[in-house]
Parts: C-alpha cells; sequence; structure tokens
C-alpha cells in the first residue's frame, strides 16, 4: 500500500460541473492542495479535453475535482488505456452525486478530501468489468433507479426542462396534480453467477443488483416477485455474472445503459488504485 506523506507532482483536473455548481469548494480544494504539493491545474470544458489532459499527465498523480460521473470518466479512460495498474488516482468530491465517492471511502469534506490526497494511501479496490469494456465502482442495479428521471422523452426532452414547463403552466392554468409516474414491472431474466443459475425465465423478478467487494467476488443479489407474503431474495457470491433475456437497461454508478439483452460482468481484483484517508 502506498503512501503519499510526501507527494510527488500533482495534475489537478476541474471538472466543469464542478466548477459552475460550488466554485467555493473548488477554490478551497486548491488551494490546499497547492500549498502542500506542486500541482498543474487543468480546466478541461468538454469531455474530450478531459480526455486528452488526463492521457498527457506524464509522471504526475492524476487528482480529479468533481463529482462521480468526473469520477467514472476518469476510471473508464484509464481503463480503456490499461493504465489503471499503474496510476493512483485521487478525488476530490465536488457537485450534486457523490454516492460513489462517498461509499468509496473518499471524505465528502472539500478540505478534508484534499488532505486525504496529499497524506493518504493508495487502496487497491476491485471493479467490474462488462463485456463491452465498461467498468463499474459501486453497485450495479436492474432495472436502474430513476431511470425515468435520467432520460430524455420520447420527444428528446430532459427532465428539467419538463419540469421548468410545467411550472410555468402551473401559473397560468388552474394546478392539477401530475399523474404517478409509471412504475416498471417485473423483468424475466436469467441470472448465472460462475456458470450457475440463481434465477431463470420462469421467475419474475423485481430487482438484481451486484455489487463488487474486497475478496475478489461480487455480491449478487435477485428480489423475486412476491405473490401475497414478502418473498426472500436469492443470493450468490462469484467473479463472472451473466444477465440475458428481454431487453434491459442497468445503472451502472452515475449512468445507465442499455437496453441490453445479455451482459456478462466479470470481478477484476485490485483493479483501481484509489488514494484514501490512511487508516
Amino acid at each position: 500500500m502506498a503512501t503519499f506523506a510526501t507527494p510527488e507532482q500533482l495534475l489537478v483536473i476541474i471538472d466543469p460541473v464542478a466548477r459552475r455548481t460550488d466554485g467555493e469548494s473548488v477554490r478551497i480544494a486548491k488551494d490546499v492542495l497547492s500549498a502542500g504539493a506542486a500541482t498543474k491545474v487543468c480546466l478541461p470544458e468538454d469531455a474530450e479535453e478531459f480526455a486528452r489532459v488526463l492521457a498527457r499527465r506524464g509522471s504526475r498523480r492524476p487528482v480529479v475535482i468533481g463529482d462521480d460521473r468526473a469520477l467514472m470518466r476518469a476510471v473508464a479512460l484509464l481503463h480503456r488505456r490499461r493504465e489503471l495498474a499503474g496510476c493512483a488516482l485521487s478525488m476530490v468530491p465536488v457537485g450534486g452525486s457523490l454516492s460513489v465517492a462517498h461509499a468509496l471511502g473518499v471524505p465528502l469534506g472539500a478540505v478534508a478530501a484534499a488532505r486525504a490526497v496529499l497524506d493518504g494511501a493508495e487502496r487497491r479496490l476491485d471493479l467490474l468489468v462488462d463485456d463491452s469494456d465498461g467498468v463499474v465502482l459501486g453497485t450495479l442495479r436492474i432495472p436502474p433507479l430513476s431511470d425515468r428521471d435520467a432520460q430524455p422523452d420520447a420527444a428528446g426532452v430532459r427532465p428539467w426542462l419538463r419540469t421548468t414547463c410545467r411550472s410555468l403552466v402551473r401559473t397560468l392554468v388552474p394546478s392539477r396534480p401530475d399523474p404517478a409516474p409509471p412504475v416498471p414491472g417485473p423483468a424475466r431474466l436469467r441470472v448465472e453467477v460462475d456458470g450457475v443459475t440463481l434465477v431463470d425465465l420462469d421467475q419474475p423478478v423485481e430487482a438484481v443488483s451486484v455489487t463488487p467487494d474486497t475478496s475478489g467476488t461480487a455480491a449478487v443479489e435477485v428480489r423475486p416477485v412476491s405473490v401475497g407474503a414478502e418473498a426472500s431474495p436469492l443470493e450468490a457470491r462469484g467473479r463472472t455474472v451473466t444477465v440475458s433475456g428481454a431487453d434491459f437497461r442497468y445503472r451502472a454508478d452515475a449512468t445507465v445503459a442499455g437496453p441490453v439483452r445479455r451482459r456478462t460482468w466479470v470481478v477484476r481484483e485490485g483493479a483501481l488504485g484509489l488514494v484514501l484517508p490512511g487508516r
């Protein structure tokens, strides 16, 4: 486990969403990092520039200031370049979606997170890697949570625009309650763990979750549809998880993917080095 009490040069990549969302926290984090190490600060304007900056980091240790999406972007880029094994990644969480960073052990305060970058230790974390070369840090979920809010509607309208339009309409016409959002129906999926079928297509399921841990395996939980009394979840652990059946979407950390009819995830033990507070 590498420690960083005397930090090397840092490449501080500040995600544009973080700059717009909470400029004060960005400034505080940048000041703490600059006071404790030699830093090069980069302000990419889009995902392509973010990728170029990370690829040209040289010997500098990358530090991402941003939310879960920024962290996942950095991990995915390093994975595709096959550079995760030789790179210790650091993060200062700034933004609205920070649940993945928090679950991984990254401090949520700007000062505490920046100090962990300077004085913390590299820990090797397991990843899920799928057969399309996608990566998952936290829990994979089927069906995805908040899928309705994450996707544009049939007309291509994003949720924030729908909300704005509804607010305007309410000021002009008598209010009526919005219809209840549709609830995803049961899915018929085959879930296999290390080649053994945990649930098959004849058993409708409400939800599937897959979570990598620190033992080189993933915890799999399938919740069957209950009739009357609540059905007990089906649980298993393994290194390879395959889900197949009707078209399904899934949430991998901060993004929603699919629809697909089959996807396989494999645990990559210790694939990610993330700098976290020393124990």
